[in-house]
C-alpha cells in the first residue's frame, strides 16, 4: 500500500495494510524494510527542508568565526585558539541538528501523520529511527563542513589516522545518542514550538563546558558544573585525539556518558512513543 503524507508531501510504500486495529509484527527482514521505508521519508523531508540544513551548517560556523575572530584574541588557552576551539563547535553542531530532530519528531507526533500509520504494519520504533537515521547524516554532513572551514582559517590538527578514526567514532556515538534523546523530546512536545524549546538543553549546555573556555577560569559554582556534565569529557577527548592534548581517563569517562545516554535516550524514547500512542 502507498500511502501519502499530503502535508509534508511525502510518499511511503508499505506492506499491504491489516484490517483496522489489527497489528503485525513480522520478522528481522519486515524490521528492516519498516526502518529503511521511514529512513528514506525522513532523508527526503531534510533534503526539502533546505532552511533548516543550512541553519544546522551556517550557525556553528558563524559562531567559529565569532569566537576566533572577536573574541579569540582575548582569550588565552596556552595554544592557538582555533585548535582549541574547534572541538567544541564540532560538539555544539551535533546540538543544533539533534534540536531540529526534536522538531521533526513533533510535527509528525501532532500532524495527524502517527494516526495514519497506526493502521499499518509498521514496528512503531520504526518512525523514530528514521528521524534519528536522518539526523546523523545531516550532522555527518554538516560537522565534515565545520571541519573543512576550520582547516581553511587555520585549525592544523596533529591526529594520526587512527585518531581521526577515533574522533569519528565517537562524535557518530554521541550524535545517535544526542539524536534518540531528542527524538524523545519530540514525542512529549505537544507542538513543534515547545519541541524548539526543549531542545534549547542540548544547545546550551556546551557553553557550560570547556568548549570555549579552560574550565579553571570560570567561578567555582560553573566549574563543578562544567566538570560533572557529558560535553566537556567528550569534548576534552575530541580535542587531546585531534590536538595530542593529554585525555588521561576522559576517553572512558565519554564512551560511558555516551552510551548511557544512548541506552536510556533509546529506551525512553521507544516506550514514551508506544505510550503517547496508546492514550
Amino acid at each position: 500500500m502507498t500511502v501519502i503524507d499530503p502535508d509534508r508531501r511525502t510518499t511511503m510504500t508499505t506492506a499491504t495494510a491489516p484490517a483496522p486495529g489489527e497489528r503485525t509484527h513480522g520478522g528481522l527482514g519486515n524490521a528492516a524494510g519498516d526502518a529503511l521505508t521511514m529512513i528514506g521519508r525522513s532523508v527526503r523531508l531534510s533534503r526539502r527542508n533546505v532552511d533548516t540544513l543550512l541553519m544546522s551548517i551556517v550557525l556553528p560556523l558563524l559562531m567559529m568565526v565569532l569566537f576566533v575572530y572577536v573574541f579569540g584574541g582575548a582569550i588565552d588557552t596556552g595554544t592557538a585558539y582555533i585548535n582549541y576551539v574547534v572541538p567544541g563547535i564540532i560538539l555544539l553542531c551535533t546540538g543544533y541538528g539533534a534540536s531540529s530532530t526534536a522538531m521533526s519528531v513533533a510535527a509528525d507526533m501532532n500532524s495527524g501523520m502517527i494516526d495514519r500509520l497506526r493502521s499499518l504494519p509498521i514496528r512503531s520504533s520504526a518512525v523514530l529511527t528514521g528521524h534519528v537515521t536522518a539526523s546523523v547524516a545531516r550532522n555527518a554532513l554538516s560537522t565534515t563542513i565545520v571541519v573543512l572551514a576550520a582547516v581553511a582559517m587555520g585549525f592544523r590538527p596533529t591526529a594520526s589516522l587512527g585518531d581521526w578514526a577515533l574522533v569519528a567514532g565517537l562524535v557518530l556515538l554521541y550524535v545517535l545518542a544526542l539524536s534518540w534523546l531528542a527524538a524523545g523530546l519530540g514525542v512529549i512536545a505537544k507542538s513543534v514550538e515547545s519541541a524548539s524549546v526543549l531542545g534549547f538543553v542540548m544547545l546550551f549546555l556546551p557553553y557550560l563546558s570547556s568548549a570555549f573556555v579552560p574550565t579553571d577560569t570560570m567561578p567555582s559554582l560553573l566549574q563543578g558544573i562544567s566538570e560533572h556534565q557529558p560535553i566537556t569529557p567528550v569534548i576534552e577527548t575530541v580535542r587531546g585525539l585531534l590536538t595530542g592534548t593529554p585525555i588521561g581517563d576522559r576517553g572512558w569517562v565519554a564512551l560511558a556518558w555516551t552510551v548511557g545516554i544512548l541506552v536510556v535516550a533509546f529506551a525512553g524514547s521507544t516506550w514514551l512513543y508506544r505510550r503517547r500512542n496508546r492514550a
